[in-house]
């Protein structure tokens, strides 16, 4: 297990770098002077107690929440001030199912290509490709309200994957499902960052997730520790 460290003049550009981001509900402080970095191709885990903060960082990561206090980077992109480049470079699977569930795989797949210019032959051949790599072959016409939890899962991480992002969030992916598909699915993530080349930052509360190589950023009511 190793811990995090912010990077310094000289060394190469982090996939993600947060920087003394702080963020309050009104007068409650949910993350306080948050620091940390994590290097491309790696796979980090941010790991924390549910109410630690993880879903807040998230949430100001992805730029749904605004970053007032301290600065975010992904690949050198300030989350404020360029927006667009960089959340071009990150796929993000949020905690809550987004699935349609009256679409079939193929179609939830084929719809948010588009979202991103993808389209034709290109869109085709990445769903395939990533059906593959998520172990959903064949599976591509099945309505996604027939999945187990498991199983939609890993189509919403190939659905983050369409417009092969240099980075990937996954906020608790694993949360309510079996051990056996916990297991499946971190494999699959852990496969992908060799593959793919794909940064990812893993916030999840069990810490049996964790290997001994991994990068840990460990989040205690919302301060770094």
């Amino acid at each position: 297990m190793q811990h995090m460290r912010t990077s310094g003049p000289g060394e190469e550009v982090a996939a993600l770098d947060v920087g003394a981001v702080s963020h309050s509900y009104g007068q409650k402080r949910a993350l306080n002077d948050v620091s940390f970095s994590i290097a491309p191709a790696t796979f980090t885990v941010l790991l924390g107690l549910n109410g630690a903060g993880k879903t807040t960082l998230f949430s100001l990561i992805s730029h749904l929440y605004d970053t007032r206090h301290g600065s975010i980077r992904i690949f050198g992109h300030d989350i404020r001030r360029a927006s667009g480049e960089a959340l071009r470079r990150v796929g993000i699977v949020f905690q809550a199912r987004t699935l349609d569930l009256d679409l079939s795989v193929y179609q939830n797949l084929s719809y948010h290509a588009s979202l991103h210019g993808i389209g034709g032959r290109d869109a085709r051949q990445r769903i395939a490709a990533l059906l593959e790599a998520v172990d959903m072959q064949g599976r591509q016409h099945d309505k996604a309200r027939s999945l187990s939890g498991g199983q939609m899962r890993r189509i919403e991480i190939a659905r983050a994957l369409l417009h092969r992002p240099s980075l990937l969030l996954l906020d608790e992916a694993t949360v309510g499902l079996d051990i056996e598909s916990r297991a499946g699915i971190l494999a699959t993530i852990r496969k992908l960052v060799q593959a793919e080349g794909i940064g990812v930052l893993w916030a999840t509360h069990l810490i049996d997730e964790v290997e001994d190589a991994d990068h840990v950023v460990i989040l205690r009511r919302g301060e770094v520790v």
